[in-house]
């Protein structure tokens, strides 16, 4: 009786592990292949790309669509802009989130369920895009830097991630630290802090993909601003010139620069929609691709203990 258990407990957990190992390979695959097909695209040759057939390695290679990113004038204030604007708002967001947090968690504060919830309710509610503008335009940050960063000092979603998580540290260890004379902000920065490192790191790696990501808040709030622009909206601005080119020019989709281009140095410095958007997408990506491995071991734990709300 025994071995045929044995057995069928095997047999299950064959199946499982075969099924299990199936979906995740296909899963991989489903994952990785359009960032490799991007990748071909960027670096194959615009004319040949519009031929199709390209998947996960460029048939004709070339650097020119990359050559025409880097070549816009405006890139490199972008570039400034949109790392500066990433690093303001991940620290900003990080320190007033977590210092509302502490103080929420603290039993002690008779006003913390109340701020708790009208927080919750922002997650459900949301005034909508025009609200947002009169608001934002009645405060005087229109056409400014501020107005990247003050409008996302504190996240509902990660004051409820980050408050779960300082609950998890022992009490003992804070009514020591106040035996001893240290005061809240003390207790905060000393204490606190260090100790949800994974959860500063995960919440860290949301914000700045969040923030690196966003082109459309340059689009409202600080279009009449060159100086301001980011690089995501500079980005944006190419991607749609080259899909408005490519829906006049030919069948074949080669805008008016890509013509001109080609009538002096031959058939490859031409540009396509096709190849300008893979290049935009691979070169956008790529500081986030760098920072996500040294954020990685904190990741897995942190969206663990996220995961549990009260």
């Amino acid at each position: 009786m025994g071995v045929k258990k044995r057995k069928k407990v095997d047999i299950e957990n064959i199946i499982f592990t075969t099924l299990n190992t199936t979906y995740l390979i296909f899963l991989c695959v489903v994952m990785i292949y359009p960032m490799l097909n991007t990748l071909a695209v960027s670096f194959n040759e615009p004319l040949d790309t519009v031929r199709g057939g390209i998947y996960i390695w460029p048939r004709k290679f070339t650097l020119y669509n990359y050559y025409v990113v880097f070549n816009m004038d405006t890139i490199y204030n972008a570039f400034y802009i949109s790392v500066t604007k990433t690093i303001v708002i991940v620290v900003t967001n990080l320190f007033f989130t977590s210092m509302l947090a502490y103080t929420i968690s603290r039993k002690e504060y008779i006003f913390r369920k109340f701020i708790t919830t009208v927080f919750v309710l922002t997650m459900y509610f949301n005034a909508g895009l025009i609200p947002n503008y009169l608001l934002i335009k009645k405060l005087g940050l229109l056409n400014t830097f501020s107005v990247y960063w003050i409008p996302n000092i504190v996240s509902a979603f990660n004051l409820i991630v980050m408050r779960t998580y300082i609950k998890t540290i022992p009490e003992s260890l804070i009514e020591s630290a106040k035996i001893d004379g240290a005061r809240e902000f003390h207790i905060y920065w000393r204490i606190v802090l260090p100790l949800i490192t994974p959860c500063l790191a995960t919440i860290a790696l949301f914000v700045a993909v969040g923030s690196w990501n966003s082109w459309f808040d340059t689009f409202l709030y600080n279009s009449a601003r060159q100086d301001l622009s980011t690089l995501q909206y500079e980005l944006q601005k190419l991607l749609s010139s080259t899909m408005t080119a490519g829906t006049r020019g030919a069948p074949a989709g080669i805008n008016e620069a890509g013509r001109a281009g080609t009538s002096g140095t031959g058939s490859g410095n031409v540009t396509t929609p096709q190849s300008i958007r893979a290049a935009i997408t691979i070169f956008t990506s790529v500081p986030i691709l760098l920072v996500y491995p040294f954020l990685q071991r904190y990741f897995i734990h942190g969206l663990a203990i996220g995961s549990v709300k009260e």
